[in-house]
């Protein structure tokens, strides 16, 4: 099979790979990294204009990680670790998009990128035994393995407010931000939503507005990230034992190392040494830290209302007016069981002249009019642009935006109907050699992600290669082992307080879409040691083939 970089491209072409990568963010370009190390001919296929995925599309003002730098980046490379200088202790979008791009450029993975290119359909042939993609412009690439890298939160939501479309002003989203950047300077502004990327955003267009106005549905926890310069002493010490440090992140929930693992309950020590600990944590900045506090936040109401009443009384400390300090204080979930929130100077804002929080949970948005925003109440505000920070279609909605279905009559919209089903989140029973990356049903989105890009994308490396070391070509599970991790995965969900919110994790923010618990949140640890596991007992729980009459053949 010749390189996959010399077949051609284009409208109405055709192309034959060994794996094809949906996805040129951080997963898919980590995926060509390590499967042309094994000899495979890959391509990846990028709908944006440029790499990087999430990190390629989320430029709004303040778009920051929310897991420090060194622990947010590859750690396939040492020399690429060592290397690589991070300016700040938590890395900021432009500063995480030039990375990824070095990253492309030092381990030449761009020749084999297919940039401006959005795969519209997936069908699998059982009898050839190969995908077949095709692409919004009508080019087909026929591969017998794909791997899907799509991202867990690449499909933004608008709302579908009613009269969106008559606006006369500007409106933006957070996840599809203009290149050029937005200057609000002099600007009536309306934010609507107040999550990580509104937590983020705010404070920086509070600065920037005539004013803004922030419609908030729902509170959310946020605590301080306390960024500041990289402290070069600290850099130095971290890459000495960077080798060290990535295997004992391994062995914790999250991934991330460098925070020393709870001992005792929360309601084991007096009340005046919890408050001591939890101050410590909020001076000491990060979100992981303060969730590792005592051994039971997330899964004992009791001792989680302890840390929730905490930050909710910082919240009133920090708002000098208290009919807004309560509206920011939450109340109708745990701390921690919705994604938490990092902020510079978030609740600091609100002290502002220029800014003011509107409640559209007790009166809740009814139109977007040509001139701004209009409260089901009859309450008009007058606006120049709106900012819509409504997050998305998390963890399946990448996946249901391609028609993926096989010859047989399997159809993944059909499959996932109640909601996503799979096996370690890695793969789907019905749909033969299509792997995923951090998909449902995986710690993914509750870890530090490129952690768990890095095992997943080795873990379906590995499997590929057993394949062809026994001359395999077909590889699914069963659908026994399927039903049993979902139940599992439901189960773990159910021992512990995040079902008690309306998250993006059960898919609350999306009208219509199935309420179920879509992450393992297990543990890193206790999922990796499974996979690894069900790789050494021969790939427990999925069945593999060998092709009869291959596409060559026919």
């Amino acid at each position: 099979m010749p390189d996959a970089s010399t077949l051609p491209g284009g409208g109405g072409s055709s192309t034959r790979l060994d794996v094809a990568i949906v996805g040129g963010g951080l997963a898919g370009l980590y995926a060509i990294h390590r499967l042309r190390g094994l000899g495979f001919t890959v391509r990846a296929y990028e709908q944006g204009s440029g790499i990087g995925g999430t990190w390629f599309w989320n430029r709004y003002p303040g778009a920051r990680c929310d897991v420090e730098s060194l622990e947010y980046s590859y750690s396939f490379s040492e020399e690429l670790q060592q290397e690589w200088k991070w300016p700040e202790r938590y890395g900021t979008q432009p500063e995480i998009l030039r990375y990824i791009n070095h990253v492309a450029d030092r381990f030449d993975l761009r020749r084999d990128v297919q940039l401006n290119t959005r795969i519209k359909s997936a069908v699998f042939d059982s009898r050839a035994g190969e995908w077949t993609l095709t692409t919004a412009q009508g080019e087909t690439i026929r591969a017998r393995h794909c791997v899907m890298a799509a991202g867990n939160l690449s499909t933004p939501r608008v709302p579908d407010f009613k009269g969106i479309g008559d606006f006369k002003g500007k409106w933006y989203h957070s996840g599809l931000w203009p290149h050029e950047g937005v200057d609000f300077s002099g600007k009536r502004v309306g934010v609507i939503g107040t999550g990580s990327s509104g937590v983020q955003m705010i404070p920086i267009i509070a600065r920037q507005a005539k004013h803004l106005t922030v419609f908030q549905r729902t509170a959310n926890f946020s605590l301080p990230a306390n960024n500041m310069p990289m402290d070069a002493q600290k850099e130095i010490r971290h890459k000495a034992e960077y080798a060290a440090r990535r295997r004992a992140a391994y062995d914790t929930p999250f991934a991330i190392g460098g925070h020393p693992k709870p001992t005792k309950p929360a309601l084991d020590v007096a009340d005046a040494e919890r408050r001591a600990a939890y101050e410590a944590k909020w001076q000491e900045g990060g979100s992981i830290s303060f969730l590792y506090a005592y051994t039971d936040l997330l899964v004992n109401k009791q001792s989680n209302d302890t840390a929730s009443e905490f930050v909710r009384e910082k919240i009133r400390g920090i708002v000098k007016d208290q009919r807004t300090a309560e509206l920011l204080a939450p109340k109708d979930h745990p701390i921690g069981t919705k994604r938490l929130c990092l902020d510079t100077n978030y609740y600091e804002t609100y002290n502002r002249d220029n800014v003011a929080l509107v409640d559209v949970r007790s009166d809740p948005v009814a139109e977007i009019t040509p001139t701004g925003v209009r409260l089901k109440s009859g309450v008009a505000y007058e606006l120049d642009a709106i900012v819509f920070a409504t997050g998305f279609d998390a963890m399946t909605g990448a996946l249901r935006e391609i028609d993926i279905r096989t010859t047989d009559g399997a159809v993944l919209a059909d499959h996932w109907e109640g909601g996503p089903l799979t096996y370690l989140g890695l793969m789907v029973s019905g749909f033969p050699n299509m792997f995923v990356i951090t998909g449902p049903g995986s710690p993914g989105v509750k870890t530090q992600m490129i952690a768990s890009i890095e095992q997943h994308t080795d873990w379906i490396a590995e499997c590929l290669k057993h394949m062809r070391d026994k001359g395999l070509d077909r590889v699914e599970p069963t659908a026994e082992a399927e039903l049993a991790w979902v139940q599992h995965v439901n189960a773990v969900a159910d021992s512990t307080l995040y079902p008690l919110a309306n998250s993006w994790y059960v898919g609350a923010n999306i009208p219509g879409k199935p309420r179920v618990f879509m992450p393992y949140v297990g543990g890193f640890d206790r999922y990796k040691k499974r996979c690894d596991e069900v790789a050494a007992k021969g790939y427990e729980g999925f069945t593999f083939g060998r092709q009869v009459a291959s596409a060559a053949a026919e």
